[in-house]
């Protein structure tokens, strides 16, 4: 047998996020062998605004061994317990979509079982104060989870962050480039590829500079120009389950006190995100140009604003939906160049960290096989499905019926996977994770309980238990979890403490300063 050839070039088409999260990864993980080129201009802006995350980022961050208050004073970030969802089920209604485990199962039953049997009407608010996070978020305090506390819901508690995708990638390049990554500022002008097979032979920039590669890494966002525009790809399109085509996103100063998590309002006809940095806070109204004019949009949004905007609103225009294939041939496509899934659940960064993981579990030989390739792409597939089926019931599982937008989302056909975990779900309670889906079902449990999908029964062994031992062993849950909770700092004492940075020390300076006397 012929030893195959490695691979030893890659090239990163684009910088932001996309790109320096894979060029940190793999110059981390592949190490000093790999030659690894990323080239991007300042001249092309990014999307990012200020961004919000899920707890896997932590799996990231850590096998990139940073320091977590070092990352965070340098991105500006808070910490995240969960998602807050204003408006969705019903106009007035608010629930939290909480990281981190519910109350503890009981035997054979999970514990959201035991809880119906004794909240037949499913009110979401009165869930929240069995899950640690929630109920911190909702107190506006946090610490870190404390492992060595064995069962205490102190060591359960799973944070997130937010961090201004700027600041972001500008730490991960310092991150790459002192490793090695090699940084080429320019325009990429054209790609060519091999006449046999197809493959992107190299780049060459608008100022004639070729670069040459084994393997591309595609982080031109929308517009994919290796993916789509030399390979011609395709794109999935889903936005007859997704309408929202449109964002404006605007940042504004800060509004006190600082929360612990992201807030998601629902408006006529899309959805507007808040997002608390420590220097600022991030805004956006997510909605479907087929129901609000841009203007209305925008107009909506500066009127909803918690404090005055740093700046003039920006427009983005995307398709929901994905690319037929992400890894094409010797490319593969990383961030918004694989496709688009709106910011609802946060799972942006997430889809950027995972491809990559992705990639180097099946990093290729020159010879490319095509089995490693067809692989990559129907677990990437079933990634970007599951996570669109997710987004999708917070439109489908609502009652409101004051807009045009919110009837057509909740009448809706919806994909089989979906209506077939509703409908489970409906009968007795019953959800699985299905395979290596990201969400759990604790968060099923707490977004289809948030919008007002009760089901009819529950697990029957809840019944072989008295109803007295259930109500007693609620309680003190609740108990326990309110008394962790008390003893929590506040989210602004915890930053004060370990990881404040510099742009809100200077804030809080001149804040001070202008003050009378």
């Amino acid at each position: 047998m012929q030893a195959p050839q490695h691979i030893r070039r890659i090239v990163i088409c684009g910088g932001g996020t996309a790109g320096w999260m894979s060029a940190a990864a793999l110059v981390k993980l592949l190490g000093a062998a790999w030659e690894i080129t990323l080239v991007e201009s300042e001249e092309i802006g990014t999307v990012g605004v200020g961004e919000a995350t899920i707890p896997l980022i932590n799996i990231y961050n850590q096998a990139l061994d940073l320091d977590e208050d070092a990352f965070m004073r340098e991105t500006s970030a808070t910490f995240k317990l969960g998602i807050e969802f204003v408006n969705w089920g019903r106009l007035g209604d608010r629930y939290i979509h909480g990281f981190g485990p519910l109350g503890p199962d009981i035997g054979l039953a999970k514990f959201h079982h035991h809880w119906l049997s004794r909240h037949p009407e499913g009110r979401a608010e009165e869930l929240e104060p069995f899950s640690v996070n929630i109920a911190a978020a909702r107190a506006g305090k946090f610490m870190r989870a404390r492992p060595e506390l064995g069962r205490s819901p102190m060591a359960e508690i799973a944070h997130a962050y937010h961090f201004d995708a700027g600041l972001y990638a500008a730490f991960l390049r310092r991150y790459a480039e002192v490793r090695g990554v090699r940084r080429l500022e320019g325009k990429i002008g054209s790609v060519t590829t091999r006449a046999r097979d197809g493959f992107v032979e190299a780049i060459t920039l608008e100022d004639g500079r070729r670069v040459e590669g084994d393997l591309f890494i595609d982080c031109t966002g929308f517009r994919g120009l290796l993916i789509e525009q030399t390979l011609h790809t395709g794109y999935e399109d889903w936005s007859h389950w997704l309408p929202v085509n449109r964002a404006w996103a605007v940042p504004c100063e800060n509004h006190y006190p600082l929360l612990p998590y992201t807030r998601a309002t629902a408006h006529g006809a899309g959805w507007q995100w808040r997002i608390p940095l420590q220097h600022r806070m991030g805004n956006g109204h997510v909605f479907s140009n087929a129901h609000i004019s841009e203007q209305a949009a925008a107009d909506l949004l500066m009127s909803r604003l918690d404090a005055p905007a740093l700046a003039e609103p920006r427009m983005l225009k995307f398709v929901t939906g994905k690319r037929r294939k992400l890894w094409n041939k010797n490319v593969v496509a990383v961030g918004l160049s694989s496709g688009f899934l709106e910011p609802l659940e946060s799972t942006s960064i997430h889809l950027i960290q995972n491809t990559v993981a992705r990639l180097t579990t099946f990093f290729p030989f020159q010879r490319f096989d095509e089995a490693d390739i067809a692989e990559f792409n129907r677990q990437s597939d079933f990634e970007f499905e599951r996570i669109r089926d997710f987004i999708i019931l917070h439109y489908k599982a609502t009652e409101r019926d004051d807009t045009g937008f919110w009837n057509h989302v909740r009448t809706m056909a919806v994909p089989d996977s979906l209506a077939q975990k509703i409908e489970l779900w409906e009968s007795n309670a019953r959800i699985f994770r299905d395979n290596m889906e990201l969400f759990s079902e604790i968060s099923w449990v707490e977004v289809l309980l948030g919008q007002r999908i009760v089901p009819r029964g529950y697990h029957p062994l809840v019944d072989t238990l008295a109803p007295e031992r259930v109500d007693e062993f609620l309680a003190g849950v609740k108990q326990t979890i309110a008394r962790c909770v008390e003893a929590m700092p506040t989210h602004e004492q915890f930053i004060a403490q370990h990881c404040r940075t510099a742009l809100a020390v200077q804030k809080a300076q001149a804040a001070s300063e202008a003050l009378p006397g």
